[in-house]
């Protein structure tokens, strides 16, 4: 029931029952067994189609791509990928060094860590409100007609914008999972992902190793490859991806970047990111605690 649940939560998410199931065998169990798989498969499609009975069929993170990535553009996807690993390594390495350096706030107990970030997203919020939040909107606002124009003039100094809030998004997001409350991941990988993507977009159409109209592609490859490799979920990130664009023409961009940035990763030392999370929080699955006897024993 949990897999289940975990599996209906990402398709009602992103409209992408596929991608839930395989985010359940890739990052949760671990294991792929018929009848989990096909149980967990059932609640994805339940959800998604309660999504799409209440909202519409389009998905609530709907991103629009034109044409394929020309195959003269394919040498830099390499170099995309190699970078965006190594980036997957220092989002690990700074989101698994959190716990030790909050430790350290003793002038502040811990349970009141969560007033950093609370104060923190004052002068955010009131510089950029779009960063915060669930970010649907702002992904969404990358393929605005507006901002697109601007990016695809080929001007290398609009690369500054993006990374900038590329900058501030990820050290943001560090200081909110560390502190007390609850938080998550999964949007926040993505986002910044699509800031990266923006970053490669304009150095590419900017040197004329990509036509403007591959913007939105170059931008998908870059949330695909940045999240696959970071959870080292490739199925996941591919099949999300694809069932969020709903084509099929950049399937291939996005595996060579993702398998490049996954091999990185696992070069420097990467673990599965929510393994390696239930492991510093010292996690065990209940079927290895010990067995609670009963009082009149």
């Amino acid at each position: 029931l949990q897999g289940c649940g975990i599996a209906a939560g990402l398709s009602a998410a992103f409209s992408a029952p596929l991608a839930g199931v395989f985010f359940l065998v890739e990052e949760i169990t671990f294991n792929f067994t018929p009848k989990e798989v096909l149980t967990a498969l059932a609640a994805a499609m339940s959800s998604d189609l309660m999504t799409l009975f209440f909202f519409g069929t389009q998905p609530c993170l709907y991103l629009p791509l034109e044409k394929s990535l020309p195959l003269t553009s394919y040498w830099f996807v390499t170099i995309m990928g190699v970078a965006l690993g190594l980036l997957a390594h220092l989002y690990q390495y700074c989101l698994l060094s959190l716990k030790p350096v909050y430790s350290k706030l003793t002038k502040i107990p811990k349970i009141y860590h969560s007033i950093i970030p609370l104060l923190l997203v004052i002068p955010i919020g009131l510089w950029n409100a779009t960063l915060l939040g669930g970010s649907h909107d702002f992904i969404s606002s990358l393929f605005e007609p507006i901002f697109m124009k601007n990016i695809q003039t080929g001007t290398l100094s609009l690369m500054l914008l993006p990374l900038i809030w590329f900058i501030v998004r990820f050290i943001f997001s560090m200081i909110s999972y560390g502190a007390s409350v609850p938080g998550g991941i999964f949007m926040p990988i993505l986002v910044l992902g699509a800031l990266l993507g923006v970053i490669f977009a304009v150095i590419m159409i900017h040197f004329n190793i990509a036509p403007k109209r591959c913007y939105g592609i170059i931008i998908v490859t870059s949330m695909c490859a940045y999240f696959g490799a970071i959870e080292k979920a490739p199925f996941t990130a591919l099949t999300l991806l694809t069932e969020m664009v709903g084509s099929v023409e950049q399937i291939f961009p996005m595996l060579i970047t993702t398998f490049i940035a996954y091999f990185v990763l696992d070069l420097l030392g990467g673990k599965p990111i929510y393994a390696a999370l239930r492991i510093q929080m010292n996690y065990h699955k209940l079927s290895n605690l010990p067995k609670v006897k009963h009082a009149e024993e």
